[in-house]
């Protein structure tokens, strides 16, 4: 038998510092949910939006995979690597940072605001070199089907990240339905609803909520009004 947890986006943590309005899908800082601590292998999922010329002072992390997935406007990063980048809407970062790195992350725009999503997973590896990638991809590639981001293969389409980890975003028009297959056995998928009305497997999803699967092998999407998906195939034991 499949199962099954949703989480609806009012049920999410929500810090709101004026510079930065944080959504927090699984425990983090100042918000602890003994319920909502990771979903397999997937420990953090942060919807942040920085108000212009604002941003995280530097700052360290050792052994996760953290990708940045930016939704609006750009944010400029800055790390103990070399690397000094902007990534927009359109682009996917992955820092895998190992044996420790330090960055830091700003909006450079003080006109406007940056949206993104912040992803935590934890690594199959640990101590590992810490690396950096950045990749623009072709958002209209996602219009009525999955497009792959992220997979475990540095030879697959997407960033790679050291874990058997896949994620896909899709952009589906109204009454679209689609079928998704997890990649591998042991793995769960955690559905994150970035806008419209969607159902997946019987549940029925709205903008920012989310839906955790395991124990199945595929899942069945219909997109009930124009909608923005993204699918995160993880680990459930790792």
């Amino acid at each position: 038998m499949e199962n099954i947890v949703v989480h609806k986006a009012a049920t999410r943590g929500n810090a709101n510092h004026g510079w930065l309005n944080a959504y927090h899908s699984f425990s983090f800082a100042s918000w602890y949910n003994p319920e909502r601590i990771q979903f397999g292998a997937l420990r953090v999922l942060n919807d942040d939006t920085i108000a212009g010329g604002m941003g995280f002072g530097t700052h360290p992390h050792d052994n996760m995979e953290i990708i940045t997935i930016p939704l609006e406007g750009d944010l400029a990063h800055k790390d103990n690597m070399g690397n000094t980048e902007i990534i927009k809407n359109g682009d996917i970062q992955v820092m895998s940072a190992g044996t420790g790195v330090q960055h830091s992350e700003f909006n450079p725009n003080a006109d406007q605001q940056t949206k993104l999503l912040q992803i935590w997973l934890f690594p199959n590896k640990r101590n590992v070199t810490p690396r950096y990638q950045q990749i623009t991809l072709d958002v209209a590639d996602r219009h009525n089907k999955f497009s792959q981001i992220l997979s475990p293969n540095a030879d697959d389409e997407g960033v790679w990240i050291h874990q058997d980890a896949w994620f896909n975003m899709g952009n589906f028009d109204a009454g679209l339905t689609s079928e998704y297959k997890i990649k591998k056995e042991g793995n769960g998928v955690y559905a994150f609803v970035l806008k419209g009305n969607v159902t997946i497997n019987g549940q029925e999803l709205n903008t920012r909520d989310a839906i955790g699967i395991s124990e199945t092998d595929v899942l069945n999407i219909k997109a009930n009004t124009d909608a923005e998906l993204l699918l995160m195939d993880i680990p459930m034991n790792y």
